[in-house]
């Protein structure tokens, strides 16, 4: 099983527009940031995690093969914006969409032509899938367990996939939890920024502890705005076993 980061930035993404920092600024390709969302394949399954507004940029390098399932964390539009950008991977047939109650009731309102019953002719034919965190599922050969965490005050999900849990815009995690991370090896985790809390996500402080609390062995941080500076000198930052995810880079679990 591998998975391939699409994006890996924040809500901006990076570069941001109309800032001059040195991030946003950089030559070096890991300081391209779009927006979050991955790829996770096997030679019979492919899924996509979250589909933003860069979606349609990512696809032009992803292979173009069927979309088995697109898993969404939640429904802010730096994770769904792309949905529509989804139509030519129609061509395999119709893709189905899970998300929990939440952001399935937010997508039925904001893009209600791609869920309406009775569809007009061009829309993505895609399929409304609504899980429960601690629902396991399986889709193809792949093995879910959709997990809970909070995005400041809204429940969203994450993913465990085996060994690999993937997990966005956590500000905080019940106890309750932690259970199903049991065993994990790979942590992909958002971490915002070094410094200046953040009232909805981690900062890398956080994310450490965190990844430290499950005993994760590897942990990727992403979901990284600007002020995560440079993605050489941030990872040098970075204790043994931690380092920042980049766009493109794959890992095989």
């Amino acid at each position: 099983m591998k998975l391939t980061f699409l994006g890996t930035g924040g809500s901006f993404g990076t570069p941001m527009v109309g800032c001059r920092c040195e991030a946003c600024t950089s030559g070096n390709p890991k300081d391209r940031r779009l927006r979050s969302s991955a790829l996770l394949e096997t030679d019979a399954t492919c899924l996509l995690i979250d589909c933003g507004p860069d979606f349609r940029q990512q696809a032009l390098g992803m292979p173009f093969r069927r979309i088995d399932g697109v898993l969404i964390t939640h429904s802010h539009y730096d994770h769904v914006g792309g949905i529509d950008d989804l139509r030519p991977f129609c061509k395999f047939g119709g893709i189905d969409l899970y998300a929990d109650s939440i952001a399935a009731d937010h997508l039925r309102h904001s893009m209600p032509y791609c869920f309406d019953k009775d569809k007009y002719p061009g829309v993505p034919d895609i399929h409304l899938n609504v899980i429960e965190p601690h629902r396991h599922f399986c889709i193809g050969d792949v093995s879910i367990m959709p997990i809970r965490v909070m995005h400041g005050s809204l429940p969203i999900l994450g993913y465990r996939f085996g060994s690999l849990a993937y997990i966005t815009d956590m500000k905080t995690i019940d106890d309750a939890e932690l259970p199903y991370l049991a065993g994990i090896e790979v942590l992909v985790v958002n971490a915002l920024r070094f410094d200046r809390p953040h009232h909805s996500h981690q900062l890398v402080a956080d994310a450490i502890c965190f990844a430290r609390r499950i005993g994760a062995r590897r942990t990727l941080l992403m979901h990284s705005c600007h002020h995560i500076g440079l993605h050489d000198e941030a990872n040098k930052r970075l204790p043994e076993g931690f380092e920042m995810a980049f766009d493109g880079q794959t890992i095989t679990v």
